[in-house]
């Protein structure tokens, strides 16, 4: 009886380590982002001992990563009311908390955790700190100020260090979260994530030459570590977008890599979703379709898969699609819709509007779009910057209609890196659509706005010449003579500064300056008329208005 006794508590202890063991697997896994795979362990193990709380947490954790809030209170709720490791299922419910915007029933789980637990635990106090650090609205403070309680508890903690520095570095402060990743992988150098981390903090000070080379060192002492093929893809997007001269190699090798690291992690739902999004900061919307279809056999009903399809259907031609398919999107309330959801229903309702062969407009699905574009520049003002391409797309092909609302929708961000480009082509796209129109028809409303898009300019460059003959033209259609005439003026001043061969160059918007003028002048003062007229013949011998007014005159 006594033999047996022993066999059982021999067969306990090795179950427990075993499941230790396991445990340490999974979070390996987890490091990894082999979520996949790190489920099925956990599962497993949950399987072989329902008990086991940290594995019901770790799980939770996975799904939290993956967006997926419902399955991570299940399992959560589930560790809650185990017999081992509750407490860290009370962590995951209080990271549910913050998420939901509740921050006092979150702490009240955290300060009942921190209560229960002896003075050197520490474990604890590192994943409060990440459910602070990772939760929807952010609290770095706040986890510094634990992660600094588990560092006197272990002050040799490669994961109490690991912590600090994610925290540091979301609260922008890199001296700190550099001093933590070193002091994480100085205690512990196999912790491949401090020594990745590093490298990040070179990418964000946009040494990317140095980011890359640290990713290497990393590949050097693991080569299947799939995170750092990730952080390269984002090196090499960041490093294409803030040097254009290097777009297309090094959007290549972003797009090289970001497969690299989809290889070697998981092709689950949650990380073609990823890809996906990273598939739209590179703009490789042949790839997209692709993944969205790939998405779309996992699982038919997930919505964002829409959102996926309609960015691609509109990048690739496919207008009906992007419509229907964003349209279906946005009308689901539970859905989380984005700046860029509006905006691409917007851009594609604008380009069914237009017929690019006969210059027709569909004025009321123009008009929707436009409005979906203001919503979601709205939302996400940095949308702007883009329409840029968009209207002078229109623009060229002849479609001003459409053109004047595009850049009159872009110059709403005046943040916009484009703000003075798209107020010029606003106040172009007015003054070619009110061209050769008799009185009652010309768009006064859209001629006073464009009049403000040229005092934009003005304001921000003086001495762009061009803006002058703009304004000048505007207010000749307005019939405001007076201002018409002295931006003529401004005009010809500006062009004759600059010496004999600007002046050749732009005779012929001279001689519409000093035309116009003229004819305001003739009544008032024919003197300085004369002076004018004379002033075109000088530079076009052979124009007529100019030598009829004469005569007149």
């Amino acid at each position: 009886m006594s033999k047996f006794k022993i066999f059982s508590i021999a067969m306990l202890a090795t179950a427990s380590f075993v499941s230790a063991q396991d445990i340490e697997v999974a979070k390996k896994m987890i490091d990894a982002e082999q979520y996949e795979k790190a489920k099925s362990t956990l599962k497993s193990i949950l399987q072989a001992k329902p008990s086991n709380g940290k594995a019901a947490f770790l799980l939770g954790t996975i799904y939290l990563k993956q967006n997926t809030e419902d399955s991570a209170k299940l399992y959560f709720d589930k560790g809650a009311a185990a017999a081992e490791g509750a407490k860290f299922n009370t962590i995951g419910l209080g990271h549910l908390d913050l998420n939901n915007g509740n921050v006092s029933a979150a702490k009240s789980k955290f300060d009942a955790v921190t209560g229960s637990i002896k003075k050197k635990d520490f474990e604890e106090l590192v994943y409060i700190a990440q459910a602070y650090t990772y939760a929807e609205k952010p609290d770095y403070t706040a986890a510094i100020a634990i992660l600094e309680k588990a560092k006197l508890a272990n002050p040799n903690s490669a994961e109490v260090f690991l912590a600090l520095g994610d925290a540091h570095y979301g609260n922008k402060d890199q001296n700190a979260a550099y001093s933590a990743y070193s002091n994480a992988y100085r205690i512990d150098s196999s912790m491949l994530r401090a020594k990745m981390q590093l490298g990040v903090l070179l990418k964000g000070a946009k040494a990317y030459t140095e980011a890359v080379k640290a990713y290497d060192e990393v590949i050097k002492m693991n080569a299947s570590y799939g995170p750092v093929y990730r952080e390269l893809a984002e090196t090499y997007y960041y490093w294409a977008n803030n040097q254009p001269k290097t777009y297309t190699e090094n959007i290549a090798k972003a797009l090289s890599n970001y497969e690299k690291y989809m290889s070697l992690t998981d092709y689950s739902l949650s990380s073609r979703m990823r890809h996906a999004d990273f598939l739209i900061l590179a703009k490789d919307y042949k790839a997209l379709e692709v993944e969205a279809n790939e998405m779309k056999k996992l699982d038919k009903v997930n919505p964002r898969i829409l959102r996926y399809l309609g960015y691609s259907s509109y990048e690739n031609g496919n207008t009906d699609s992007a419509i229907s398919s964003l349209t279906e999107f946005i009308s689901k309330g539970s859905n989380k819709v984005i700046g860029g959801d509006y905006y691409y229903l917007g851009l594609a309702q604008v380009k069914k509007s237009a017929n690019v062969d006969t210059k027709e407009v569909d004025a009321t699905m123009m008009n929707t779009g436009i409005q979906n574009l203001k919503k979601g520049i709205d939302m996400s003002p940095s949308l702007a910057n883009a329409l840029n391409e968009v209207g002078k797309d229109y623009f060229s092909k002849k479609l001003y209609t459409v053109a004047q609302s595009i850049f009159e929708t872009a110059i709403l961000n005046k943040e916009s890196k484009n703000f003075l480009e798209d107020n010029i082509y606003f106040g172009l796209s007015v003054i070619t659509n009110n061209r050769g129109k008799d009185a009652k028809a010309i768009d006064t409303a859209s001629l006073e706005k464009a009049n403000e898009a040229m005092d934009n300019v003005i304001t921000a460059s003086p001495n762009y010449q061009e803006a002058y003959l703009y304004k000048a033209r505007i207010n000749n259609t307005l019939n405001k003579d007076e201002i018409m005439a002295a931006n003529y003026q401004k005009y010809v001043e500006l062009v004759e500064a600059k010496g004999t061969e600007e002046i050749t160059k732009n005779k012929a918007k001279i001689a519409e300056s000093c035309n116009n003028m003229a004819a305001f002048y003739a009544v008032t003062d024919k003197a300085k008329a004369k002076e004018l007229l004379n002033k075109t013949i000088a530079l076009d011998p052979t124009n007529a208005y100019a030598t009829e007014a004469l005569k007149k005159l």
